[in-house]
């Protein structure tokens, strides 16, 4: 069979696949006992060990296998998640989206993994070199008193009488879970769910459905044929977060036989059990394996249960055609809309509305189709952020905002590595070291903020640092020192054009070079990177408190909803995702503070621009209207009132850009053609809003 065809396939599900294992791999170091995640991952290990096999990528396949060894002694208690064994897991995974990328390369997915696979085989037979697991706990007084009455009928007592008979181990458990427990139904089903993997549960108290339920105080016992010893099956309860205490005692004939004596005694002389345990124990069910097994189910069912996959993967040139063939039959569909009000025929216009309503149907699921959530660059940071920090020796909490919002997929492809550099920058030089922090009075941890939002027909993307901030006389010495600029220039540069400075090619502030950031190539990758999409980066920095790297990226959306306004005889389109509202000013409410034209708005000054002046319009000057029209626009949480002659109304209206034909023009973000053939200039709010 020719694999080839699968290789695209295969790809974009094994990246898939690493995603959720870096993921899952944080969330379980964050919660070591939770066997959920541990199983979501060994799944994960499991499907694509079998889709390299079955591509012929023998190297892959065998590094997966061995890790899909260590986590299935991890779920079935042998093994305990250690830091060790978790830096041994994420190298490998880190080997693994190598392997995968030389594959996507054209090449066999071969490299040198050896030191992964021999630390792998030494966790897995008990050799690391990380230290040696904890011991087990010593063991408890196997004489306890019995805190729960489990009774049991006579085939349930012939069952375990046997069982001795047969050298099998039989066990008393009692357990106890912590009063500040608020899912206890949930750790008695994992603990059941630990020894019926290598046993059998002949009868419990409270029952199964009662446990499930959570119709128990806080301890539960159950009686329990394995082949375990006591010492093993103590230390997989403890390992289960929220248990107070497990007693456990092994039976022989004789004290099962005294054991049983006891619990009737005790059933006989006890008038009612506590009112939240059930009074009636249940007979032996015929199948109790299967009973805790179907409590196993239900519980597990949030993480287990996968949806068929619904989705198929489409050529993004595929996307391009649709998305130009529908800018067309837009504009045609606003050129109808037009001769049908100019002739004022009824059937034609019934025909031109319907048309409109099933074409802005058509067009909203255009233009989802490709749009992606920034989630999808997002998600693969905190498992760098870890790994930094830690390398780094650093407490970094990174916090992400608005990783649901939407960027056209040719943008999300390529915004990654810069957002990477920018991330690694913070990480290194914003952040202090943990002493360096305490020294000046903040905590230990340090906070990097990633956030993603919307303002006009613009996403912004900011990374803000809590650190040392950006001290402008050390930038502009260095700068000085490595030629950059001269003492001249530097005098007469602003804040904003000195921080500009560290995108100036070849500009690092390392004082040594290292593999984190400050290489000598500095932030100028970024720049050009982001420049070429279109797109701007900013710094604003207080000195002592921290730095705000802000990435403004194009929505590329070839179809915005925008307000029509005319100036004089020219037509301008105001994108509706930054209009907050539209008023009339009258032009004595517009004052002038220290040579900046200001009006109130809601109680609050905010600039007021002409849009005349700005653009040169000859034949509109507001400053002859005795009232005008205004604009309110908003970037991010900045206002300012755009001053228009006219108001034409809401389009949908088709962004071409305006190519090689015209110079980058400030506050200009494209064009479109209208209805009537004409062709109107598409602000850019952004541009206005300093």
């Amino acid at each position: 069979m020719d694999m080839n065809q699968y290789l695209s396939m295969f790809i974009d599900e094994s990246n898939d696949h690493l995603q959720s294992l870096n993921e899952n791999m944080l969330q379980l170091e964050a919660n070591p006992e939770d066997l959920g995640i541990v199983q979501v991952i060994f799944r994960s290990a499991h499907t694509l060990k079998g889709m390299a096999a079955t591509m012929g990528f023998e190297d892959l396949a065998s590094l997966t296998h061995k890790m899909e060894n260590v986590l299935d002694m991890v779920r079935n208690e042998k093994l305990k998640m250690q830091d060790y064994i978790f830096d041994t897991m994420f190298k490998s995974l880190d080997a693994l989206e190598t392997m995968v990328q030389d594959i996507t390369g054209g090449g066999e997915g071969k490299a040198d993994v050896s030191s992964i696979v021999a630390s792998l085989q030494a966790i897995e037979s008990g050799e690391w070199t990380g230290g040696s697991a904890p011991a087990a706990k010593a063991d408890k007084q196997t004489n306890s008193s019995i805190s729960n009455a489990v009774e049991l009928d006579e085939f349930q007592y012939s069952v375990l009488d046997q069982s001795i008979a047969e050298g099998h181990r039989v066990f008393y458990i009692d357990v106890i879970v912590s009063e500040h427990s608020q899912l206890k139904g949930v750790r008695a089903y994992m603990v059941f769910d630990m020894l019926e993997r290598s046993g059998e549960v002949v009868k419990a108290y409270p029952s199964v459905q009662d446990i499930e339920q959570e119709k128990f105080e806080r301890s539960f016992s159950l009686y329990y044929i394995t082949t375990k010893e006591a010492q093993e099956l103590e230390k997989g309860i403890m390992s289960i977060s929220e248990i107070e205490s497990a007693k456990l005692i092994q039976l022989d004939q004789e004290t099962l036989q005294q054991m049983t004596n006891q619990v009737a005694a005790a059933v006989a002389v006890e008038e009612a059990p506590a009112p939240v345990i059930s009074k009636e124990a249940p007979a032996l069910d015929s199948k109790p394996q299967e009973e805790g097994k179907a409590a196993s189910t239900k519980a597990a069912t949030p993480k287990q249960a996968a949806a068929p996959s619904r989705t198929i993967r489409v050529d993004i040139e595929r996307l391009d055609v649709l998305m130009n063939l529908f800018s067309e039959l837009l504009i045609d569909r606003s050129r109808l809309e037009q001769l049908a009000s100019e002739t004022g025929n009824n059937d034609l216009s019934d025909t031109v509305a319907h048309l409109s309503r099933v074409s802005t149907d058509l067009q909203n699921i255009v233009l989802k189709l490709r749009m992606v959530p920034v989630d999808t660059v997002f998600n693969r940071f905190p498992r760098m952020i870890r790994d930094l920090a830690k390398t780094l020796d650093k407490k970094i909490d990174l916090v992400i905002t608005g990783a649901e919002t939407e960027l056209d997929r040719t943008v999300i492809d390529e915004i990654g590595d810069p957002l990477v550099h920018l991330l690694r920058n913070a990480v290194d030089h914003g952040v202090e070291s943990i002493s360096e922090r305490v020294a000046a009075g903040k905590p230990e941890l340090g906070t990097v903020n990633l956030r993603a939002f919307h303002s006009g027909n613009h996403v912004f993307i900011e990374i803000e640092d809590d650190g040392k901030g950006i001290y402008r006389d050390k930038l502009l010495q260095t700068a000085i020192k490595r030629g950059v600029v001269t003492e001249e220039q530097g005098a007469k540069m602003s804040d904003d054009e000195v921080n500009q400075l560290l995108f100036a090619p070849g500009f690092s502030t390392a004082d040594k070079i290292s593999d984190i950031s400050g290489r000598g190539v500095g932030l100028d990758v970024v720049k050009s990177k982001i420049t070429s999409l279109g797109g701007n980066v900013t710094i604003t920095s207080t000195p002592g408190k921290g730095t705000n790297f802000s990435v403004q990226l194009p929505l590329t959306l070839s179809i915005i909803a925008a307000m029509l306004v005319r100036l004089g005889s020219e037509k301008y389109a105001v994108p509706l995702s930054s209009i907050v509202e539209t008023a009339i000013v009258q032009r004595e409410q517009v004052r002038n503070i220290h040579g900046n034209k200001m009006i109130t708005f809601r109680e609050s000054l905010i600039p007021y621009l002409s849009l005349s002046e700005v653009f040169g319009v000859p034949d509109f000057n507001d400053a002859d209207e005795k009232e005008t029209e205004i604009v309110v626009i908003r970037k991010g949480e900045r206002l300012a009132a755009v001053a228009v002659e006219e108001f034409i109304g809401q389009s949908e209206i088709v962004l071409k850009s305006m190519g090689t034909y015209l110079p980058t023009i400030e506050g200009i973000s494209g064009a479109t053609i209208l209805g009537d053939g004409q062709v109107a200039l598409i602000l850019d709010p952004n541009a206005f809003i300093k």
